[in-house]
C-alpha cells in the first residue's frame, strides 16, 4: 500500500494595505505638486518698479541713485547726475554759489536761488532756480536743453525721466502677439526667471528697447521707463532706433582755422616794454601766424597788463599773418590761484581779453600759463572752458602752450592736457628746456631724441592734428669751472643763433656733429681761467630735423620761440621742410 506524499504548506501572500498605497500616492502627488509649484509654476507675486524708488532718472537702462524734482512743471536734475553722466566739466563756483556750464561757444552761469541766469552774459529768465534740497544740488534742465546733445524725456504716467545720448543706436523689439493670445498681456519680471516678481504687464505688439541678453531672457526698457525681463521667444527683434540730436545744425562744432594747404608756422614775438618796430622785421618765409606777448596778469584781481600795438597788427595783416596775441599768467602761482578760484575774477580777466581782441582786431589768443600750483589743475581747465566759447563766438582761434610730461608739479603736472585739448583749437608743446638755465649739468636745450620722446608722451593725450611742435631759436653757452674742493661749478647764458656763431668765430672753432643730440657741438678751454665752455648749436640742420618730426607724426605745424633769435636763412629752411611736397 502506497503512502501519499505530504503537500507542503502554501505561503500566504502579504497584502499591502490600501491605505498605505493611497498614502504613497498622495505623497508622490504632493512632491510633484510641490516641484511644480516651486520650480515650474510662474510666480504671481507683484513688485514695484525700480525697487519702489520714485522720481527715477534712467540712463542707459540704469536707475541713478538720486531722484529728480518737478517744480512748476519744470524738471530739475541732480547736479551729481549731470556732472557724472552728461558733463564732467560741469562746475560749481563756491565764491559765487553758481553752476557754470561751458560748451564750445556757450557759457551759462546760474546762481543759486536766483531766477536770472546768464548765457554768454545775456540775461535769461528761469522759472525755477538752482537749489539745494537735503544736501543735494538740483539744476533746472530747461536752460541746458540747447547746450547738451542728449534727449531728456519726462514720463508723467510712471514719473520717470529717461536720458539718452544723441546718436546712440538702440535695438528695439515688439512683444510677440502669438505668445499668449491677442488680448492676454505678458508679465514683465524683475529677473530672468519665471519665479521673479512681476513689475508690469505688456500687451502684444508693445514696443520695447532691448538692453541686454541674459540666460535666454531679454532685459528690456518699456516706452514709459519700466525695466524688466521677458523670455527671448516672447520678443521679436525689430528696428534699430537712433537717438536724434536736440541741437540745431548751427550749434554743431565749427572747424578750427587752418592755413589753406599748409601747416601752421607760428613765431612768438617777445615784447618786454614795447613792440618792436615792424619796419625793422625782416621777411619770414613760410610764417603764417605771429604771437606777440602782449597781455600779462598784473595782480591777484584778474587785471591784465596791456602792451599791445595796433600798428603791429596792421603790419601783420598786410603780410597775410594771423595775429594770436599771447596772454600770460605772469608765471605768478599765487596770483594765478586767486584769479582761478573765483568766477568774478575769471570773468574780469575774460572780459579784458575779449575787449582787447576786439579793439586790436586780433585773429586768435595764445594762452601761456606756467608755474602753476598742482591744486589749480581743474581750475585752469575751467578758466579755459569759460574763455574759449566767447573767443569762438568772435571767430577767434584759441591755442594754449604746454610742456612735455614730467614729475614737476608746477612745470608739467598741473596741465590736464587731454581736457585742455578738448576745448582749444591748438596745443603748442614747448619741447625745451631739456637743460635749463640753472641746470647742474651742461647739455642741449633740446636734443632730438629728448624732443621726440617728449612729443610722443604728449601725443598720448593730445590729437596729432591739434599739436604744434615748439622749437627753440636759441642755445646755451655752458661754463664749467673746477672748484678748490674738486667739484665743478656749472653756469650758462642764452645765446641767439647769431651770438652763438659770433662766439665760435671769435675762437676760430668749428663745431662737429654730435650723434647723441642730433646737433652740432663745440667745446673750448679758456687759456686764461682754465674754464671749459660747451655749446650745442641750433642751426638749419637741427631745425630741418625738428620739422621732419612734424611730418613723421602728422602734426598741425610748429611754434618757434622766438623771433629775433634766428638767423634769417632759418626761415627758408623751415618753409622748405614744412611745406615740401
Amino acid at each position: 500500500m502506497s503512502v501519499p506524499l505530504a503537500t507542503p504548506p502554501r505561503r500566504r501572500r502579504r497584502r499591502v494595505p490600501i491605505a498605505a498605497m493611497f498614502a504613497t500616492f498622495i505623497f508622490l502627488l504632493m512632491v510633484v505638486v510641490t516641484v511644480w509649484m516651486f520650480f515650474l509654476l510662474p510666480s504671481t507675486e507683484r513688485a514695484a518698479p525700480h525697487d519702489g524708488q520714485t522720481n527715477v532718472v534712467l540712463f542707459h537702462g540704469e536707475v541713478y541713485p538720486q531722484s529728480f524734482l518737478i517744480e512748476q512743471d519744470q524738471l530739475l536734475l541732480p547736479f551729481s547726475f549731470v556732472k557724472e553722466k552728461l558733463d564732467p566739466y560741469l562746475y560749481w563756483d563756491e565764491p559765487t554759489q553758481s553752476v557754470v556750464v561751458t560748451t564750445r561757444d556757450k557759457v551759462l552761469r546760474m546762481e543759486s536761488n536766483k531766477l536770472v541766469a546768464f548765457l554768454n552774459k545775456t540775461p535769461v529768465e528761469l522759472r525755477v532756480p538752482v537749489q539745494e534740497v537735503e544736501g543735494e544740488r538740483y539744476i533746472p534742465y530747461a536752460p541746458l536743453a540747447k547746450l547738451y546733445d542728449y534727449q531728456v524725456r519726462y514720463v508723467p504716467k510712471t514719473n520717470v525721466v529717461i536720458v539718452e545720448r544723441a546718436g546712440e543706436a538702440i535695438q528695439q523689439g515688439t512683444v510677440a502677439a502669438e505668445s499668449a493670445g491677442e488680448s492676454e498681456p505678458l508679465p514683465l519680471r524683475t529677473g530672468p526667471t519665471n519665479k521673479a516678481p512681476i513689475v508690469a504687464e505688456l500687451q502684444p505688439n508693445a514696443v520695447v528697447d532691448i538692453l541686454q541678453e541674459e540666460s535666454g531672457w531679454y532685459r528690456l526698457q518699456t516706452e514709459d521707463g519700466i525695466i524688466g525681463y521677458l523670455p527671448e521667444e516672447a520678443v521679436t527683434l525689430s528696428e534699430i532706433r537712433r537717438v536724434a540730436s536736440p541741437l540745431e545744425q548751427g550749434d554743431q562744432q565749427k572747424t578750427a582755422w587752418k592755413p589753406l594747404g599748409k601747416k601752421i608756422a607760428l613765431v612768438w614775438e617777445h615784447v618786454v616794454n614795447r613792440t618792436p618796430d615792424p619796419a625793422k622785421i625782416p621777411p619770414m618765409a613760410g610764417v603764417n601766424v605771429v604771437s606777440p606777448t602782449w597781455f600779462e596778469l598784473a595782480d591777484d584781481q584778474g587785471t591784465l597788463l596791456n602792451k599791445a600795438d595796433a600798428a603791429y597788427v596792421r603790419w601783420a595783416h598786410q603780410r597775410g599773418y594771423q595775429v594770436w596775441a599771447l596772454v600770460s599768467n605772469g608765471f605768478n602761482p599765487d596770483w594765478t590761484t586767486a584769479v582761478l578760484s573765483d568766477y568774478r575774477k575769471r570773468e574780469k580777466m575774460i572780459a579784458q581779453i575779449l575787449h582787447y581782441a576786439n579793439i586790436y582786431d586780433l585773429d586768435g589768443i595764445n594762452l601761456d600759463f606756467e608755474n602753476v600750483y598742482l591744486e589749480d589743475k581743474e581750475r585752469l581747465v575751467q578758466f579755459v572752458r569759460e574763455l574759449t566759447p566767447y573767443l569762438h563766438e568772435q571767430g577767434l582761434t584759441v591755442s594754449l602752450d604746454v610742456t612735455i610730461k614730467s614729475s614737476s608739479e608746477r612745470w608739467s603736472m598741473f596741465y590736464d592736457r587731454a581736457a585742455l585739448a578738448e576745448v582749444v583749437d591748438y596745443i603748442a608743446v614747448m619741447t625745451y628746456d631739456e637743460h635749463w638755465a640753472s641746470s647742474p649739468k651742461a647739455g642741449s636745450v633740446a636734443s632730438l631724441p629728448w624732443v621726440e620722446k617728449g612729443l610722443q608722451g604728449v601725443l598720448e593725450e593730445v590729437p596729432h592734428d591739434k599739436l604744434l611742435l615748439g622749437v627753440p631759436f636759441y642755445t646755451r653757452l655752458w661754463k664749467e669751472e673746477k672748484q678748490a674742493d674738486g667739484t665743478v661749478k656749472v653756469s650758462s647764458k642764452a645765446l641767439s643763433m647769431a651770438q652763438a656763431e659770433a662766439w665760435l668765430a671769435e675762437r676760430n672753432l668749428k663745431p662737429k656733429p654730435d650723434p647723441q643730440s642730433g646737433q652740432l657741438y663745440a667745446s673750448y678751454v679758456d687759456p686764461q681761467d682754465g674754464a671749459t665752455y660747451k655749446i650745442w648749436l641750433e642751426d638749419s640742420s637741427s631745425m630741418a630735423k625738428r620739422v621732419a618730426l612734424v611730418h613723421k607724426y602728422d602734426l598741425a605745424g610748429i611754434a618757434a620761440w622766438r623771433r629775433g633769435f634766428e638767423q634769417p636763412p632759418i626761415w627758408q629752411t623751415i618753409d622748405e621742410a614744412l611745406h615740401k611736397r
